[in-house]
């Protein structure tokens, strides 16, 4: 699928992102993984833009993607942003898509067994399933049920950092 056609994505969608060798270049840890999205993608549309290693990693399984689960070429910081702040939910194993979520306001279940993040599950919208099949189809199910985690976005995250440094800077010197 090219790009441009992932933006045209049904109202309620899962947006997926995968390059973490952990997840992708183990085959029993990705084949799991996908098992979990085909199910998931026969309750609500999948948007995955595909990591270039990811794809061929799954060229490797010989995976056949169902009808829901929607595998795209990678897109434009901006065009994933767009998929990010309408998905229903986000699955990721990257840092910075915790925070984006958070920010949006978007559920987001983290496919690491940590997070550089924390503040993104404390207070935010994320939640770390790790590497466990079973805890991601519980979170999926939570979501597909109309019950995703809200969170909040954490103090300071105001867009106003750069005035704050600028103030700091300036009283320093006196």
């Amino acid at each position: 699928m090219r790009p441009e056609d992932a933006l045209e994505t049904p109202a309620h969608f899962a947006l997926v992102t995968l390059h973490r060798p952990a997840n992708v270049d183990d085959p029993d840890m990705l084949r799991r993984i996908m098992s979990v999205l085909a199910w998931a993608s026969e309750q609500l549309a999948i948007v995955f833009p595909v990591h270039p290693r990811t794809r061929k990693r799954l060229h490797d399984l010989a995976f056949s993607p169902p009808a829901g689960l929607r595998l795209t070429d990678p897109l434009s910081y901006l065009e994933f942003l767009a998929l990010q702040q309408r998905a229903a939910v986000v699955l990721t194993d990257s840092g910075g898509i915790q925070e984006e979520s958070t920010f949006l306001g978007v559920p987001c279940l983290t496919l690491r067994d940590n997070t550089e993040r924390p503040v993104t599950v404390t207070i935010g919208t994320n939640t770390v399933v790790g590497r466990d099949p079973a805890a991601l189809r519980r979170e999926l199910q939570k979501v597909l049920n109309g019950e995703p985690k809200r969170g909040h976005i954490p103090p300071l995250w105001d867009g106003k950092a750069g005035t704050r440094i600028a103030n700091a800077l300036t009283s320093y010197g006196t």
